[in-house]
């Protein structure tokens, strides 16, 4: 049964790093909903959530394809990723909200005087305006973006990089994301790992099969750990 890991020792980490879509941010919908723009620009069926939610965390080519399946590889496909990106940066926060669980986690990290930030492969020019639209996330120590860097995850580099202007030593934070890129990058960077099993991710059976430190059901399972 997947769950929470329990640890053979505890650790008392100086930071938590968080992923942003899927991990802090349920984003799925305002997504879904330029991915349908998209489709009825086109005369192609919309999708329902159960068809762009587990394609969310990856980007608007995954979008695009998830909604207009076999369709996909004879579309102009370049121009089809702008015109999602443009409708999704024009309505970026309209039904996003943090997952339940995810605001208490944050209080709690700042009360125990705990850094925490976010290490998104989302475009600087979307992340910053969708942070500052979600007031949860105000306190983040750090936020660094898919394209801060020449490298986005799976590089462990913006992971090290994030540590390096928190102050904290890599191997003091713990890393937490929906994706395997996300678990693959932290471990890269020293870092011990957490699944948000609550969030885009594929299966609970794959996403236990990437081998992350913890395996949290929900955000209240950072509690443990702090």
């Amino acid at each position: 049964m997947a769950g929470s890991q329990t640890p053979t020792s505890l650790v008392n980490y100086d930071a938590f790093l968080f992923d942003l879509d899927g991990t802090l941010l349920d984003t799925a919908d305002d997504l879904g909903a330029a991915l349908n723009a998209v489709l009825r620009s086109q005369g192609v069926d919309e999708v329902t959530s159960d068809v762009y939610r587990p394609a969310a965390s990856n980007g608007a080519g995954a979008l695009l394809e998830a909604g207009f399946k076999t369709l996909w590889p004879e579309q102009a496909q370049s121009t089809l990723i702008k015109q999602l990106v443009d409708e999704y940066a024009a309505n970026i926060a309209n039904q996003t909200v943090c997952f339940p669980g995810v605001e208490p986690l944050l209080i709690a990290l700042s009360h125990k005087k705990i850094k925490w930030g976010i290490m998104t492969n989302k475009p600087g020019f979307l992340t910053d305006p969708l942070v500052t639209a979600i007031p949860g996330l105000k306190d983040a120590s750090v936020v660094i973006s898919g394209d801060t860097l020449a490298e986005a995850k799976p590089s462990p580099l913006p992971l090290i990089h994030s540590a390096k202007l928190m102050g904290v030593d890599p191997k003091r934070c713990l890393y937490i994301g929906d994706a395997q890129r996300d678990i693959q990058a932290g471990k890269a960077a020293g870092m011990h790992t957490a699944t948000a099993l609550w969030g885009y991710v594929p299966s609970i059976d794959e996403a236990v099969s990437w081998n992350a430190n913890f395996n949290w059901q929900s955000p209240i399972d950072g509690f443990n750990h702090i």
